[in-house]
């Protein structure tokens, strides 16, 4: 009986000697929500991004990226970073944080940037810094937004009803709009008949009829398989959208500066990255959505302009002058 408690005894010993140290958490976590499809260029270079900081922190920041609305929609990830309950967000301008702060929508302006190159100088430069500034100065937001803005391009409609090759013929189509009062008054004031859902439910509403068309830019329509159920592709080009990451507050302010420092150099790293990547994505699309069955059309950007004096007027005096000056900077004059 000695003997087997004894032999029991080492067993158990020996059985504690090769236990492996749980691994050390990190010293602050966090997770990062966006509205994308898990292809999107946003998420790959995020997850990138959130790796390399994790990796040059030595571990004690690690923030997992969360795609696809798998955290709730827009309005409900926004809530949740100005709550504290999510530490990070991809958030578009004009389709969300305008919703608490107008003025974030201005960079989506219908029918203003004429390229990639003349957005990013816009958002990059004076503009883009006067904006951010607003919203980071403004405390009840508890919002830290960051430059270096990731694309998400020039959005484009789409339709299942008719083509759409001028103005004109976008009279009385349904058309799927993000929740954003900018986007309504564009398409309200073209002659469309815009209908506000968030992304997750873009799908089904095309799929249903619910909705005619829908805008986006041409990455969007690919990875979310839009071109399922849509067989008209206009490539209008009416709004440019970025992307800025934004974080809670008093959660940003928590962090140590050197883990401050590695984040938003890697955010600049990884933005130029996803810029590029989005930007040559958006200009080899159309024809692979024409192979996939769309029938794209070249439409009169001008005809839309045309209709654009009381749209511009509104806006202006909604944005004020000191926004819309520092624009036409980089755009010239707007109306």
């Amino acid at each position: 009986m000695k003997r087997k408690r004894f032999v029991a005894a080492g067993t158990a010993f020996a059985s504690i000697g090769i236990v492996r140290a749980p691994a050390k958490a990190a010293q602050f976590q966090g997770k990062c929500g966006t509205d994308t499809p898990i292809e999107h260029p946003i998420n790959v270079r995020a997850i990138q991004m959130f790796n390399a900081i994790k990796a040059e922190t030595g571990g004690r920041l690690e923030v997992k990226v969360f795609p696809n609305n798998s955290l709730g929609g827009n309005p409900a990830m926004l809530q949740q970073i100005r709550t504290g309950a999510l530490e990070f967000m991809m958030a578009n301008g004009a389709g969300t944080i305008a919703n608490v702060f107008p003025l974030a929508g201005m960079e989506s302006l219908g029918f203003v940037f004429k390229d990639d190159a003349m957005a990013f100088r816009a958002m990059d430069g004076a503009f883009g810094e006067y904006v951010r500034k607003q919203i980071n100065d403004k405390a009840e937001l508890n919002i830290t937004i960051f430059g270096h803005e990731f694309e998400h391009g020039f959005r484009q409609i789409t339709t299942s009803s008719k083509p759409i090759h001028a103005a004109d013929d976008l009279a009385g189509v349904k058309l799927r709009t993000p929740v954003s009062k900018i986007w309504t008054d564009l398409f309200q004031t073209l002659g469309a008949s815009p209908i506000s859902l968030n992304f997750a439910e873009v799908y089904v509403a095309l799929q249903t009829k619910v909705a005619d068309g829908q805008e986006n830019p041409l990455v969007v329509i690919e990875v979310a398989r839009l071109f399922e159920v849509q067989r008209y592709l206009s490539l209008t080009s009416h709004m440019w959208a970025g992307y800025n990451l934004i974080s809670n507050a008093q959660y940003w302010k928590a962090l140590p500066k050197d883990i401050q420092d590695v984040v938003e150099r890697n955010l600049a790293k990884y933005s130029t990255l996803q810029r590029a990547d989005t930007i040559n994505l958006n200009n080899s699309l159309a024809d692979k959505l024409r192979r996939q069955g769309m029938q794209v059309v070249n439409p009169d950007r001008d005809s839309f302009k045309k209709k654009l004096g009381p749209y511009y007027a509104r806006w202006k005096n909604e944005f004020g002058q000191t926004a819309w000056s520092l624009l036409e900077q980089y755009t010239g004059k707007i109306g």
